[in-house]
């Protein structure tokens, strides 16, 4: 990789000044430098064993409010002026947008940026790879009942980003992640099943043993055979770790500023109001420390910080970028997220749901009849609406005890009522970007297919 404290920031200043001289009038560039490290394996022979670098340069350029993007992987001179006037002649012909543009000077972050520990730099060998996913497959096919295997990775990989822009914004950071996935198959002919299990972590100390994600994996495999239909009826659904963060998801795109600027969510009139049950609050933080989704400032160099989105139950904020704050007469919430050849978006960081202050047992304890839920298929769900409805499978509830696997299944119902009756155990644990504990929702609707 290039120096970073020398060859990239002066790569930014030289490409942006090459553009003002092409005619932009303001212009802001993405450079980012990254290494991968990846293994593959299948019933303990390697499928793949491969290290790649890349390098990419994005440059935005504005003639008034008109907006242009070009990216390049060549940063020679000539390059960078080809590039610069390219930029500069797309702006010119395209329609203006008056709520575009760079940041004002006074909105950039200002000092130093805060240190969220986002990189192991020290990267593993090979064999370090290639031991992570055999162990992790081998400890799955030990389980009792596994009869096959869909394959174990190890992956590692390093990027820097670094930001400057016409305003006189440069900064840069960096971030990792070693990743071991296995999945393997229980069962025989037709009445397989399959689980998986997996683990991202910035530093290779903070990885869950493999042998234990291959275990894990197998024995949910294993506790999928033979799975029955379930009721079609109303009833409580509680929703595993796994798959309870789809929840949140689906509740930040309901207030990301691109969709409440549109129109097209099914919450943009919900500000200031209750959209959770009470109690429940919402967090998103850039400045976790080895969080997956850290970063020290967003894609248009606006400070950013620990945000509660929701408190109590009731709505706090929008997720804005700029463009999307001026569209709504806001500021800026810090949450831009761009690459190199896109102009920034609204986009969340380490999202959290809180946890609640009963266990996942005490979750269960009343329910007489109700769905686990382990996995989901399919996209159902409508953004302007609320409606929901996906596939399903997981285990039956009977007598607050998880009963017998079920599969093909579909829950329904609307995202309003669920967050409202939404209950969130105390088991949160930081094992994605987006994360929350086991919840129960009451009076969804579960059929069988």
């Amino acid at each position: 990789m290039s120096d970073p404290e020398y060859d990239i920031p002066d790569l930014l200043d030289d490409v942006l000044a090459r553009a003002k001289r092409a005619g932009a009038d303001t212009a802001d560039a993405v450079a980012a430098n990254s290494v991968s490290v990846s293994h593959a394996q299948r019933m303990g022979k390697m499928e793949n064993l491969e290290r790649s670098e890349s390098r990419d340069l994005g440059l935005r350029v504005f003639v008034g409010h008109r907006q242009a993007i070009v990216s390049s992987n060549d940063w020679t001179p000539e390059a960078l002026d080809a590039l610069a006037e390219r930029a500069v002649a797309m702006a010119k012909t395209v329609p203006a947008d008056e709520f575009s543009g760079i940041a004002d000077p006074s909105e950039i972050l200002q000092g130093a940026p805060p240190d969220v520990d986002g990189c192991d730099s020290v990267e593993p060998d090979p064999e370090t790879l290639v031991e992570r996913a055999r162990k992790a497959e081998g400890a799955a096919m030990a389980v009792d009942g596994v009869t096959n295997s869909e394959g174990a990775e190890a992956d590692y990989s390093r990027w820097e980003i670094y930001l400057g822009a016409s305003n006189g914004f440069s900064g840069c950071y960096r971030g990792s992640r070693h990743t071991v996935a296995v999945s393997v198959l229980a069962g025989e002919g037709v009445g397989m099943e399959s689980d998986y299990d997996y683990a991202s972590t910035v530093y290779a100390e903070d990885l869950e043993d493999p042998e234990k994600l291959g275990r894990t994996a197998a024995e949910r495999a294993v506790a999928k055979l033979k799975p029955r239909k379930g009721a079609t009826k109303a009833m409580p659904i509680v929703f595993d770790p796994r798959v309870s963060n789809g929840m949140l998801r689906h509740l930040a795109g309901a207030i990301n500023g691109a969709a409440i600027a549109k129109g097209t969510s099914f919450l943009k009139d919900r500000m200031g109001e209750q959209v959770l049950s009470k109690g429940i609050r919402v967090v998103d933080d850039p400045h976790r420390r080895r969080g997956l989704g850290s970063k020290p400032f967003d894609a248009e160099g606006i400070a950013n910080g620990p945000m509660a989105l929701v408190e109590d139950g009731i709505l706090q904020s929008w997720v804005l970028d700029l463009r999307t704050a001026r569209k709504l007469g806001l500021k800026t919430t810090g949450h831009a997220s761009r690459g190199t050849s896109g102009p920034p978006s609204p986009s969340t960081t380490n999202l959290t749901m809180e946890a609640g202050s009963v266990s996942p047992k005490d979750l269960m304890a009343d329910i007489k009849e109700g769905f686990y839920v382990t996995s989901m298929m399919g996209m159902g769900v409508n953004g302007i609406t609320g409606d929901y409805s996906r596939g399903a499978s997981g285990f039956w509830i009977e007598n607050g005890e998880i009963a017998y696997p079920v599969s093909e299944m579909t829950i329904a119902g609307n995202l309003k009522d669920m967050f409202l009756n939404l209950t969130p155990a105390d088991d949160l644990a930081f094992k994605y970007s987006t994360n929350a504990p086991t919840i129960r929702i009451d009076g969804m609707t579960a059929a069988g297919m």
